[in-house]
């Protein structure tokens, strides 16, 4: 008997266990999200009435309202043979869905290694390579779930009526793009896991990155309360207009589906941020009506403080709050930095954070939905077209991001000045007089 027998043999049965244990923390970082997703999509679109759809729209609704939140893409098309055209297109993620499913992910993939203080490279990337397989394998089959077709002309309508006799009624439908969607996807996911390795202040990095963590990830985690403090907010007032408002169903399907497009859209307002946006036909913008009233009419325009202000002058507030939570922030980060932070390093921390930041929140904000239908390529029925877009101007936000921060880091670490954080001593009592020196 080989004296290396034995043993090779006993480790075995323990190596499988632990890839059955790895695969298995894989899978539920993969599902959890996906069943958290699909829960929410499902009870934003129902309160929004979708469950009325025909011929068993619903769930695969359901499916491109996920894939959409998690990255991917859904081509939206129509026909009506050689009688109409039909032109479909739409462009908006919905980031109370993409938010759930970030959130949990993050305390999935984290989770199993909540008890270490280092890991290696090699075995953080067999985690993400593990978790990426089985994220790919779940969202391509979800694009075979996530195609649907619907009839546009309304019973008795005269393009309907039309439409039965030449057999040609108008229709628009959707499809999810499976290359893009798995290639989105997959970034969706590796940029899910980095931040939540970014914002974490215990999850386990490499030596050779621990040294970095240091002016990372409080002000990642800064900005991530940040985040959230306006969803919170939104939150408390969505539910306070659903109460006393009425319209309950409609204010609920935009917190379910949407609320996040809304509160960021409100914090880089405002910073000083804008959009080009345009609200044309018969449909609008799933979210607070001023919004619609300021961006309709026949050319674009651009959104600010200033125009939301014309139809309600309680947008100037948007400035002072943004102030007041950005601050917050501050002090936040401040409060995790290590001692000995000086107030330069604050600024720089800071203000490239709130830049990066709104570089990632500005473009998920966009919004480009187009429905055209035309009677033999020369008729265009009004009734059943409309126009929605919402556009940022990315780059001028993310400038103003970063002044904002460079001004805001300073502030919060003067605030924090009387706290004690990491790193730093407690300051011994002082001596009566006359007592002898402590030895």
């Amino acid at each position: 008997m080989s004296r290396h027998g034995p043993s090779t043999q006993s480790q075995t049965p323990s190596g499988v266990r632990g890839a059955v244990h790895d695969w298995g923390d894989a899978l539920v970082t993969v599902l959890a999200p996906l069943v958290a997703m699909a829960v929410m999509a499902a009870l934003g679109l129902w309160a929004a009435g979708a469950t009325d759809l025909p011929d068993g729209a619903f769930p695969h609704v359901v499916a491109a309202v996920v894939i959409i939140a998690a990255g991917g893409d859904v081509d939206v098309a129509g026909g009506a043979g050689g009688f109409a055209g039909t032109n479909a297109e739409l462009t908006m993620m919905p980031l109370s869905v993409t938010l759930t499913g970030a959130l949990v992910a993050g305390v999935c993939f984290l989770r199993p290694l909540r008890h270490r203080a280092v890991a290696s490279t090699g075995e953080l990337l067999a985690r993400v390579a593990r978790t990426a397989v089985l994220w790919l394998a779940a969202l391509a089959a979800l694009t075979a779930l996530a195609r649907h077709t619907f009839t546009i002309a309304p019973p008795g309508s005269p393009v309907d009526i039309i439409g039965d006799l030449l057999d040609a009624t108008p229709t628009v439908g959707f499809r999810a793009d499976v290359g893009l969607t798995l290639l989105f996807g997959l970034i969706w996911l590796l940029g899910v896991l980095l931040i939540a390795l970014l914002v974490s202040r215990r999850a386990p990095l490499p030596a050779r990155l621990v040294r970095y963590q240091a002016p990372v990830r409080p002000a990642a985690h800064a900005m991530l309360l940040l985040l959230l403090a306006y969803v919170v907010i939104g939150l408390v007032a969505g539910l306070v207009v659903a109460v006393t408002r009425g319209h309950a169903a409609e204010t609920f399907a935009v917190i379910l589906l949407g609320l996040p497009n809304v509160v960021w859209l409100a914090l880089g307002l405002g910073i000083g941020a804008s959009w080009e946006g345009r609200v044309e036909g018969p449909f609008g913008l799933p979210m607070p009506q001023v919004l619609d009233a300021a961006l309709r009419g026949s050319e674009d325009t651009t959104l600010d403080v200033a125009a939301l202000a014309q139809h309600d002058g309680r947008a100037w507030w948007l400035i002072p709050a943004a102030a007041v939570l950005l601050l917050a922030a501050a002090f936040a980060m401040a409060v995790r930095s290590p001692a000995g932070t000086r107030l330069w390093q604050y600024a720089l921390h800071l203000g490239v954070a709130f830049a990066l930041t709104m570089l990632v929140v500005m473009p998920v904000t966009r919004v480009v939905a187009r429905l055209g239908l035309s009677i033999l390529g020369i008729m265009e029925v009004d009734d059943l077209g409309g126009r929605v877009a919402l556009v940022p101007h990315v780059w001028t936000g993310v400038g103003l991001a970063l002044l904002w921060g460079v001004v805001a880091g300073p502030l919060g670490g003067l605030l924090a000045a009387r706290v004690r954080r990491r790193g730093e001593a407690p300051t011994p009592p002082k001596a009566p007089p006359g007592a002898p020196p402590a030895a």
